[in-house]
């Protein structure tokens, strides 16, 4: 279930933004930095779009190739696989070869992202759309304090890393920052998001709900992902910049 919101709002996020910075109708060209298995990339080349998705992890990348090949041969024509880290995007590809970047739950897993962004800012085209998915950092301590975990909650508020659930120490962003660091390299914030702010302590594995519960859940967290106070707890921020 947490992935599935996660997905689906982020993807109903992604698309307000496009549908209001582009023209109806026009192809874009999209890199994926931390493509993954490929759930966002596969969904923007049905919707028509040209998508490069670079990934470093084999597994995830034998993931999407998978998920590739069910797809029509037009879908796939649409869709290149690049193996290699968000770091080298200038290695791969020209200046300002893409309107919309994505790098969703990348930032977590880089200890100094400031050179990351800044490669990612320099493969957009002028007017193109930079849209960042990152761990809140201002919002770590309610997983632990949902769960009953004091000491944990209390450890939390003063730090900026934490353990996710597969066990893997992490980073979190605050959003000051991450505006910050957008407008230093001429990609500043236009909109963000909170993404996860009911759903983040669902037990692992959880099966998503029935139909018509699961459109209630996804209407609530889409209205708490764009309300405050509600969106500054979120799990997680959608983050979306716009290149000078």
């Amino acid at each position: 279930m947490r992935n599935a919101v996660r997905q689906e709002l982020v993807a109903r996020q992604l698309d307000e933004q496009i549908i209001g910075r582009f023209p109806v109708g026009q192809r874009l060209r999209v890199l994926d930095v931390g493509m993954g298995q490929g759930t966002q990339a596969l969904r923007l080349a049905r919707a028509g779009h040209e998508v490069t998705g670079v990934e470093q992890d084999s597994a995830m990348i034998a993931a999407a190739r998978t998920a590739l090949s069910h797809e029509p041969e037009g879908i796939q024509g649409r869709v290149r696989i690049v193996e290699g880290d968000g770091h080298q995007t200038g290695v791969h590809f020209l200046p300002g070869s893409f309107d919309v970047v994505l790098c969703h739950g990348v930032l977590m897993y880089v200890e100094e992202p400031d050179a990351l962004l800044a490669g990612l800012a320099r493969m957009l085209a002028p007017g193109g759309l930079l849209s960042l998915l990152v761990r809140n950092a201002e919002a770590l301590a309610m997983r632990p304090g949902l769960a009953g975990d004091w000491s944990g909650a209390l450890a939390a508020f003063d730090s900026a890393t934490y353990r996710n659930r597969l066990g893997i120490d992490a980073r979190a962003d605050r959003l000051d920052a991450l505006t910050s660091a957008l407008a230093g390299i001429a990609a500043p914030l236009q909109a963000w998001y909170g993404v996860r702010v009911f759903t983040d302590t669902v037990a692992d594995g959880a099966a998503l709900p029935p139909e018509g519960e699961l459109e209630a859940l996804l209407a609530a967290e889409e209205r708490a992902g764009r309300t405050d106070p509600y969106r500054r707890v979120a799990a997680l921020l959608h983050l979306c910049g716009v290149r000078d």
